[in-house]
């Protein structure tokens, strides 16, 4: 098989890092796999960031006949110039559907707070293998239809309300797009799907084409995939609200960015989703960036191929809410 080449300075991040970001997870690794995420979760102080946001988090009601669910609220602290009706971002965080938990990725997400004066709703969903599908979305669904509901206690206008998530949790955003559609629930005026979680089948070249190299190859998509649906993985059958790219139907989607790196597992099924939303009468921006691996800007934020992705998110969301 033959692969895009990584981008220089992100290839020498790769060599420095060694095992420590291992490219194939089995279900055997998934308690390491979810240590190492705890090692680098967020702390108090790093979400405060030097009293620029204030944060709380709540138990709100799970879905029906299921536990609560947690949400993390992150906003500029008092005086900071946001005032009520603020727009608002829905977050649901990555992880292969196997880790992590609601401050997962919020690093770049509070940029977004402190930049554009966006409330961010954080939801901790039900893992798999533990939780399969349909618990992981349906918590997230709940979060996001409470969010809707308590709009004014929040401080946020429901008419400017976005979802977004990475990896895991860009699949999860869009799932949620389209059982809001489906479901006559909150109105979404954009959804940010970076490198975006979608399809189960591995059908396309890039999902079989990274073995043991990179990071979230194609052993590690068939565990988070196997977690999340046992043995229907790849199967027929499987609801769109657990991989969207069986979706039948994109049309009266809101609007989309999608991004992706050129050498990553899921960089094939997101240009289809993109092309896919276009052909259905959708407005969506897509990014692929070149040498990326997945998660790259994550990884290596201080890579200039990393500042560009970043940069073209906040630049896209900035458009939306302008609009």
């Amino acid at each position: 098989m033959t692969y895009p080449p990584f981008d220089p300075e992100l290839a020498t991040f790769l060599e420095l890092v060694g095992d420590r970001i291992p490219p194939s997870v089995t279900p055997d690794d998934i308690p390491a796999f979810r240590a190492g995420g705890q090692a680098t979760r967020l702390s108090d102080a790093d979400l405060r960031r030097d009293g620029r946001i204030e944060f709380t988090e709540r138990s709100i009601p799970g879905p029906e006949g299921s536990p609560e669910v947690s949400v993390l609220i992150c906003r500029r602290s008092r005086g900071g110039g946001l005032g009520a009706g603020a727009p608002a971002v829905y977050h649901t965080h990555g992880g292969g559907m196997i880790m992590g938990d609601n401050r997962t990725g919020l690093g770049q997400i509070l940029d977004w707070v402190e930049q554009l004066g966006v409330v961010v709703v954080s939801v901790e969903y039900r893992l798999a293998p533990e939780h399969p599908y349909p618990a992981g979305v349906e918590d997230c669904y709940a979060g996001l239809c409470w969010t809707a509901a308590h709009a004014g206690d929040l401080g946020i206008d429901p008419a400017r309300l976005v979802v977004a998530g990475t990896s895991a949790g860009g699949g999860l955003a869009a799932a949620l797009a389209l059982m809001a559609r489906d479901r006559g629930g909150p109105a979404l005026i954009g959804q940010i799907l970076m490198c975006p979680m979608l399809d189960d089948r591995a059908v396309t070249p890039s999902s079989t084409e990274l073995h043991g190299i990179g990071v979230w190859d194609r052993v590690s998509n068939r565990t988070g995939w196997a977690a999340l649906l046992g043995d229907a993985a790849g199967a027929p059958g499987v609801p769109a609200y657990a991989a969207p790219a069986r979706a039948d139907d994109l049309s009266g989607l809101p609007p989309a960015f999608i991004d992706v790196g050129s050498v990553e597992t899921f960089r094939d099924e997101d240009l289809d989703y993109a092309a896919r939303l276009w052909r259905a009468g959708g407005q969506a921006e897509l990014h692929v960036w070149p040498g990326g691996f997945h998660g790259f800007d994550a990884f290596a934020p201080d890579a200039v191929l990393s500042k560009a992705a970043r940069a073209a998110r906040l630049d896209w969301l900035g458009r939306l809410l302008a609009g």
